[in-house]
């Protein structure tokens, strides 16, 4: 099966996908599954700006949650199987959906901050 083609893509959704450095888009985001390296092994952008802290969990959580109770929803309208095999089946599903779509939204997230030139405002006060 070959690697879907992500060139018609815009470039931030591009590197976010991949997982690539969003400054040059050739080194490495991640060094584990959700662990950022700590620097572009390419260019040598620091990624310490990036913190994408809870959000990627919030929308995925909300996206993966949706589709799949909609799915568990509907299947138990229509066949009406037991509540074992509803549960056999979505709750594999969740979390295969869930952790198929948080390091891409990881890296989209972290994409975008670069991109927006996102960083944390401290107030004096």
């Amino acid at each position: 099966m070959s690697e879907p083609d992500l060139r018609d893509l815009p470039p931030l959704l591009r590197v976010g996908i991949k997982g690539r450095c969003p400054h040059c888009g050739e080194g490495a985001l991640f060094k584990g599954f959700l662990a950022l390296e700590q620097r572009c092994e390419a260019c040598g952008l620091d990624y310490g700006f990036a913190d994408s802290a809870d959000g990627p969990a919030a929308f995925i959580m909300m996206i993966a949650g949706a589709v799949v109770l909609g799915s568990a929803l509907i299947t138990d309208a229509y066949y009406e199987p037991p509540l074992l095999v509803l549960a056999a089946i979505f709750l594999p599903l969740m979390l295969i959906v869930s952790l198929g779509l948080m390091r891409p939204a990881k890296g989209l997230l972290i994409a975008s901050q670069y991109r927006n030139k996102a960083a944390q405002i401290i107030n004096p006060d």
